[in-house]
């Protein structure tokens, strides 16, 4: 049964809900899932144990709640909340005007050491990067695609995504040409995903960039990037990476 909503959201009713909602096994689930060990990219996160379809459904139903309030939530020590807050902030900055929009695109990028996780990345940058630098210059992808911070870097390789939908597969060419000797897997990942996306729609584009790059390219990119080549064409591809 839907329980009734407060006539004036607050971020302190969101997390009174996630707590009635918090599932202890799903949680620790999460935490192996989402690497919060000791000297892991998710160091010391914390999970309520709330899943992903749950919490998209409430999204619907909190979506007046008012920017501060989501902001709160943000910067949550709990997963769940950053990840609520992120969902919220793409749903407003769809539905929004042009001021609502430039507010969110900043305090997105204000909050970049909150969006600290990969799924966490991956709900938001498209959407309000990405889409927000349309007909606009995209060096804010550069510099943070040179960024110290990994999310920042999955960020920047993350919001290629919104311009591939596009039919512009040259930011994702740029922005993956910055990382290729990226120490991480999980910008590895990003990139060949983003690659092997670009491929899905202009196959000769990716198979010219690979042809060029295909020894630079870290091996888990280049797999990831020619998941959807023909066999014959990902054997070459990994025989000259060998």
């Amino acid at each position: 049964m839907k329980q009734p909503l407060p006539r004036r959201l607050t971020a302190e009713h969101v997390q009174q809900r996630f707590r009635s909602l918090a599932d202890e096994q799903v949680a620790t689930t999460s935490q192996r899932f989402f690497k919060t060990g000791a000297g892991d990219y998710g160091e010391g996160d914390r999970f309520l144990g709330i899943r992903v379809p749950t919490l998209r459904k409430l999204v619907r139903q909190y979506d007046s709640l008012p920017l501060d309030d989501v902001e709160q939530l943000l910067r949550s020590a709990w997963h769940e909340e950053r990840l609520f807050a992120l969902l919220l902030l793409v749903r407003m900055y769809q539905q929004g005007d042009k001021a609502l929009r430039q507010r969110i695109h900043r305090l997105y990028l204000a909050h970049t050491h909150w969006v600290n996780n990969w799924d966490l990345v991956d709900v938001s940058a498209e959407h309000l990067v990405g889409a927000h630098l349309a007909g606009r210059s995209q060096q804010l992808l550069k510099k943070l695609a040179r960024s110290a911070s990994l999310w920042e870097r999955r960020i920047a390789v993350l919001s290629t995504f919104y311009f591939i939908k596009q039919g512009q597969v040259e930011p994702t060419l740029e922005i993956v040409r910055i990382v290729l000797n990226d120490p991480h897997d999980l910008i590895h990942k990003a990139g060949g995903w983003m690659l092997r996306e670009v491929g899905k729609r202009d196959e000769a584009t990716l198979r010219a960039f690979l042809d060029e790059h295909a020894l630079q390219l870290p091996r888990t990119m280049l797999r990831y990037a020619i998941e959807r080549l023909p066999p014959n064409v990902r054997q070459r591809y990994l025989q000259r990476r060998a």
